[in-house]
């Protein structure tokens, strides 16, 4: 199926990604430790993150032409934060470091068993937009503009020019935050986690709940990552479902995961596939990042996702 949207041309980015970064701090256990013990680590990473951030150096990775738009902090983790943007080529003039506040920073608890994680994370209010203080002017800048949803009417602003500019919006939100409502309806591309449509709508049935988020917002593709077992969108009736791939190696970290599958799926639809190829994209992009430790750790070029696409086959 082709993509109901027609990207515009002539812009100076492929994607632009206003909204969240990051600095982990991984720590592997043999297992989740019980209450009140002590647990010798397995491996330790101090890794940049964040959900906007982390895809615009995946589709850089990838080939295209990417720039962000955030917050830093002016501590060492902040510094740390802005310079992997820059070594990675990702554009940051309209990058912002905050005097005297503390980059957003986390701590990932990881199962070696499974890859899974607890994390525990915190954000300097400092850090937040206000919408006169939204960057308007940025997203229509690129052909797409993504978003995660955090500081929604500082989004809305910046999604309210780039539509005008015929910029497509995307998004990747896995949370109700206060003045959401407001921002939904300037999304084209809504594909949450897969707890999100429940949060928002109320529902339980995962299907029935993208059903009544496309209705009650208009949004013109919605959808939502589950795991391993892949994702699933809903367009015009139907639900394209595409399966999940293993892991080369084995999972040994699942953070990231989701912000590597929607750079994956948006490289697809940037350069011309179908809706299913562009998931069966995200899905293979998600898995490689899977493989390693660290959210931004093998995220793979053009070449590498290639050959990974010859070499493997879904769950």
């Amino acid at each position: 199926m082709h993509f109901p949207l027609t990207l515009p041309r002539d812009k100076p980015f492929d994607a632009v990604g206003f909204g969240l970064n990051a600095v982990d701090h991984l720590i592997v256990v043999p297992e989740y430790p019980a209450f009140d013990t002590k647990m010798r680590l397995l491996d330790h990473k101090q890794s940049a993150g964040g959900q906007t951030a982390t895809a615009m150096v995946a589709l850089r990775r990838l080939g295209l032409k990417t720039a962000y738009a955030g917050r830093f902090g002016s501590d060492p983790e902040g510094q740390f934060g802005v310079q992997t943007l820059k070594d990675e080529d990702v554009n940051t003039d309209f990058a912002e470091i905050v005097a005297g506040a503390r980059n957003q920073i986390a701590f990932i608890t990881i199962d070696v068993r499974s890859g899974e994680r607890t994390i525990v994370w915190d954000r300097d209010d400092k850090l937040a937009y206000a919408p006169e203080d939204a960057p308007a002017e940025f997203g229509a800048l690129g052909k797409v503009l993504h978003l995660d949803g955090h500081d929604p009417p500082a989004c809305a602003r910046v999604a309210q020019a780039a539509r005008k500019a015929g910029t497509i919006v995307s998004a990747d939100i896995d949370n109700v935050y206060e003045g959401l409502p407001e921002l939904l309806p300037l999304i084209d591309i809504m594909i949450g986690s897969k707890e999100f449509p429940r949060r928002v709508t109320g529902i339980q049935d995962h299907r029935e709940a993208l059903v009544e988020l496309k209705n009650r917002y208009g949004c013109v593709l919605v959808g939502m990552t589950i795991g391993a077992a892949g994702a699933v969108v809903y367009h015009e009736g139907r639900f394209i479902e595409s399966p999940g791939f293993n892991a080369p190696g084995g999972c040994r970290d699942t953070t990231g995961a989701g912000d590597a599958f929607h750079a994956g799926f948006l490289y697809g639809f940037l350069t011309g596939e179908d809706l299913e190829t562009s998931l069966k994209l995200g899905n293979a992009v998600a898995a490689m990042k899977c493989s390693a430790l660290g959210a931004r750790t093998a995220l793979p070029t053009r070449f590498e996702l290639d050959e990974f696409l010859r070499t493997r086959s879904v769950i």
